[in-house]
Order: C-alpha cells, then sequence, then structure tokens
C-alpha cells in the first residue's frame, strides 16, 4: 500500500475487518491474519525506535475489537544495509497446509505477491481447497495468479472505501 501512496499512520485508519469482508464477499470468515516482520530497534537506534513504535500501533490496532486479526511474526534481518523479512512466508505457508489438512476452509484468502508461497499453494490445490490470491494492478505476480484457483487485481479507488474519511 505504500507504492499506492499511503503511508504506516495512514494504516492506522484502514479498516481491515471491513476489507476482509468485502473480499470473502458473502463467505463466512475463520480468521484475518497478518503477517510481518517484526521491526526490533537497538536503544540507540532514534530511527528504529521510531519504527517499532509505528509498528505496534498498526498491531494495536489489528488486534482492536473492531478489527480481530491475529498477527503471526517473522522478524527483519539486516543484509547490505537492507532489511529483509524472514520467516514470515514460511508462517503462510504452513498455516494455509495446516488449515487445509484439518479443514479448516475452503477457500484461503492471500493477499501476497511472494512466489515461495506457490508449492504450499499447488498443495492446498491438490486438497481440494480453493486459493484466492489477491494483488495490486500497478504489481500482479504473474506466478501467483497462475498458481491459484482465482486471483483478483485491486486498484487504489478500491481501496479508498476502507479509509474513513476525515472531517475537516
Amino acid at each position: 500500500m505504500k507504492d499506492l501512496g499511503w503511508h504506516a499512520q495512514d494504516l492506522l485508519r484502514f479498516k481491515f475487518r471491513v476489507f476482509a469482508q468485502w473480499l470473502a464477499r458473502d463467505r463466512i470468515i475463520m480468521s484475518c491474519r497478518y503477517y510481518v516482520g517484526v521491526v526490533r530497534a537497538e536503544d540507540d537506534n532514534q530511527k528504529g525506535q521510531e519504527l517499532r513504535q509505528k509498528q505496534q500501533k498498526l498491531f494495536a490496532h489489528l488486534q482492536s475489537p473492531n478489527q480481530q486479526f491475529i498477527i503471526k511474526r517473522g522478524f527483519l534481518m539486516k543484509n547490505d544495509e537492507v532489511y529483509h523479512e524472514k520467516g514470515v512466508d514460511v508462517k503462510l505457508a504452513v498455516d494455509l497446509l495446516v488449515g487445509a489438512y484439518d479443514n479448516l476452509y475452503d477457500t484461503a484468502i492471500v493477499i501476497s505477491s511472494d512466489t515461495d508461497l506457490i508449492p504450499a499453494i499447488k498443495k492446498v490445490k491438490h486438497l481440494g481447497k480453493q486459493v484466492e490470491y489477491i494483488g495490486f494492478s500497478h504489481q500482479p505476480s504473474f506466478g501467483m495468479q497462475s498458481s491459484s484457483s482465482l486471483s483478483r487485481l485491486l486498484i487504489k479507488e478500491e481501496l479508498e472505501q476502507f479509509f474513513p474519511k476525515l472531517l475537516v
């Protein structure tokens, strides 16, 4: 969503649960999960502390009674001055597979363009479950589109409805 011009503070207004219900259409939602690498900042790193605080606010928003999301935490690893999420795709893949094997869902809706998920998606489909890939029209993952049962690409205007209008 950052690529579409929204920033961390904007996500504190985003109606994640309403968005999930919109994606699910008339289907029952068993759970909503948010997979993310957790910011761990050293005490003397001011920017890292600010990022950590923003992330903690987002977590509180996601876990609030209005949103009811489960947060699945990975970690961030610094490599050549660039941070990379680690463990996030594995947690998502495991949850997809366990849910399929345990018959916890008929359809999983995945909002991720990480092609590392494709083997898990193929196995989930082999087990008779459906996987809907939700991506963004400005940056689709053709691998995820071709591997999923159904794909849907969102445009910015579709997402705007999940930000409450600010009173001026």
